[in-house]
């Protein structure tokens, strides 16, 4: 008898994989034929429209490449952050492909996957400056943007800093090219790109605060989906599509690795 009800058992379990397996996401795109991923097309280089309205950038290119693994066609919808994980509650998207930085308060209502990007708070510069480090920074002026934590990382990490707050990340970016303040503080993948940009100016490579990974969000209960993304996501890092790929967009290798370090 107890055999018997282990085959059973066994048997029903399998069952239900096969079944959820068939009802996956990754059935249905195969099947469509189009892969639905929401980016952010307002946050260069990350994600933007080029000039004949097209999306493209760093995000939108790993959502290209995710497809062509799949075999299917790329539909790029255009989001806000605060869109996100309702796109995928109500599966007008397969995936978020936008900058999505994983938390467990996210996490209740959506899956991420392992990380693809890794992003710190660090400090752009002229590179004629002489700072490469945060304790470089003893009676400068640091730009930072109203309303960021930035400034109190700074203060924490060197209490003789000066910070200078301004409206928007490009204007504190302004403010280091015009020398009205030196150095600035913002995410490391968007002050990369500023650096490739304008040669006059360098990034340095110490977080000024802990580093956040960003992951592709899809949604919870779907763990054949979640699996072949993560598997997906594996090839792509290794085999350097993804680093070239993070250099084509932000001009340099990346700075953080994307395997956390405790």
């Amino acid at each position: 008898m107890t055999t018997a009800a282990s085959l059973t058992a066994c048997s029903s379990g399998s069952g239900s994989s096969a079944a959820g397996a068939q009802n996956s996401t990754l059935q249905t795109v195969i099947k469509r034929g189009t892969l639905n991923v929401a980016s952010c097309l307002t946050f260069p280089p990350f994600g933007s429209l080029s000039k004949d309205n097209k999306p493209q950038g760093f995000d939108v290119d790993v959502a290209g490449a995710m497809a062509k693994a799949l075999g299917v066609k790329v539909k790029v919808v255009d989001t806000t952050s605060a869109n996100r994980i309702p796109n995928l509650q109500t599966k007008k998207v397969d995936a978020v492909v936008c900058n999505f930085t994983t938390t467990a308060e996210r996490a209740k209502q959506v899956a991420f996957s392992d990380p693809y990007i890794v992003a710190g708070e660090v400090l752009l510069v002229k590179k004629s400056s002489g700072i490469a480090t945060i304790k470089d920074l003893t009676g400068k002026t640091v730009a930072v943007t109203k309303g960021s934590t930035n400034g109190d990382a700074v203060k924490a990490g060197n209490p003789a800093a000066k910070i200078q707050e301004y409206d928007t990340s490009s204007a504190a970016v302004l403010a280091v090219k015009q020398g009205q303040a030196d150095a600035m503080v913002e995410d490391s993948n968007f002050l990369n790109y500023q650096a490739k940009v304008d040669p006059s100016l360098k990034v340095t490579k110490d977080s000024v605060v802990p580093l956040e990974y960003n992951g592709i969000g899809v949604q919870l209960g779907d763990p054949t989906w979640l699996q072949w993304v993560n598997t997906w996501l594996r090839e792509f890092n290794t085999s350097g599509e993804a680093n070239a790929l993070y250099k084509k967009w932000f001009g340099v290798d990346r700075v953080f690795p994307l395997n956390p370090s405790y």
